[in-house]
């Protein structure tokens, strides 16, 4: 039998409501008196009753981090910041991942599991932006990552856009001059890819070069796999590139490892430009260069959007930087 606020309050010699007190963190209790309530709370194992004070607080204490892949390295980083960020703000982090799949997602989005939790961060891949304005759920909610036609949603993201251009502007000036664009994913509804294939074409287009399709390289998903094929295809191109822009670092690895297959040398006769800046990629060799987004800041600023006050649902842009490394 679970040990109650009363038997707490007996076993100490104090009344119900200081141990009250001191559960709920009420600062004006005398130090000896907290003291001794605390003692035997650990003494006889007692934990408080989360659902009742929930209802007395309004709060619990928990936020949930929804997320498509936990197994995939940016995610897993991303998770692994606002775990502990979340923990010096005093608050815990539940986490759970969708697998991209639309079903779970709505799922998640309108709280249909009853969750006690103060908020939510979702990076979602597969909802479509009529979904995410319909939704009810009055748990305060933060996406991360860009989707498109979200007005009325907190987001928090780095500027795909600017970040693809910048990436794309760097091989460009390094004298490339046959650039792929390595990630499309055509049947997907997340944004995030169409913005950095709109950055690498705006910068093709700044250097007077045309958006050739056939650089422009489709894929099912985000992991080395998928970029290795997609490599390999292009190396197979009449006229192959001479710089790759690879939507994730995962997609960035493939497309190493497939170069090494082919004895295509890096980054002399090929220079590979990735996205995440994932631990992977500084011990790749050559080490990948690669666009940075400020992760602690990201989870930074979407936990600050997430505790705020109640207002008017805002766009925030996280910041980001390109690291070269060897290969470009």
């Amino acid at each position: 039998m679970h040990p109650k606020l009363r038997d707490v309050a007996e076993h100490a010699g104090v009344s119900v409501r200081t141990v009250s007190n001191v559960v709920n963190g009420f600062r004006y209790v005398a130090p000896a008196t907290r003291e001794r309530v605390q003692a035997s709370i650990d003494a006889l194992g007692y934990r408080p009753n989360l659902a009742a004070r929930t209802l007395r607080q309004g709060r619990t204490g928990l936020v949930a981090l929804v997320v498509p892949e936990i197994d995939s390295p940016y995610f897993a980083e991303l998770a692994a910041r606002t775990v502990r960020i979340a923990g010096a703000r005093g608050l815990t982090v539940l986490i759970d991942q969708t697998d991209g799949d639309a079903e779970r997602e709505k799922e998640l989005l309108h709280g249909r599991r009853g969750q006690l939790v103060d908020g939510v961060l979702f990076s979602p891949w597969a909802v479509a932006p009529a979904e995410l304005a319909a939704r009810t759920d009055p748990v305060p909610l933060v996406l991360l990552g860009e989707h498109d036609g979200t007005a009325g949603v907190d987001h928090v993201a780095i500027d795909n856009v600017a970040a693809a251009r910048e990436a794309t502007a760097h091989l460009l000036g390094s004298g490339r001059r046959r650039v792929a664009a390595l990630g499309i994913q055509p049947r997907s509804l997340n944004a995030t890819a169409r913005q950095r294939l709109a950055g690498y074409r705006q910068a093709l287009a700044e250097a007077g070069l045309p958006a050739e399709p056939e650089l422009a390289v489709p894929v099912r998903r985000l992991h080395r796999a998928d970029g290795h094929q997609a490599m390999l295809r292009l190396l197979d191109l009449a006229q192959p590139p001479d710089a790759v822009f690879c939507f994730t670092d995962e997609l960035a690895l493939g497309a190493l490892r497939a170069a090494a297959d082919r004895r295509v040398p890096v980054p002399e006769a090929l220079a590979v430009v990735g996205f995440d800046d994932i631990e992977d990629g500084r011990y790749s060799v050559p080490a990948l260069t690669t666009v940075s987004p400020d992760k602690d800041r990201i989870a930074e600023l979407a936990l600050d959007r997430l505790t705020a006050d109640p207002g008017p649902p805002r766009s925030i842009v996280a910041p980001h930087h390109l690291e070269v490394r060897e290969t470009s």
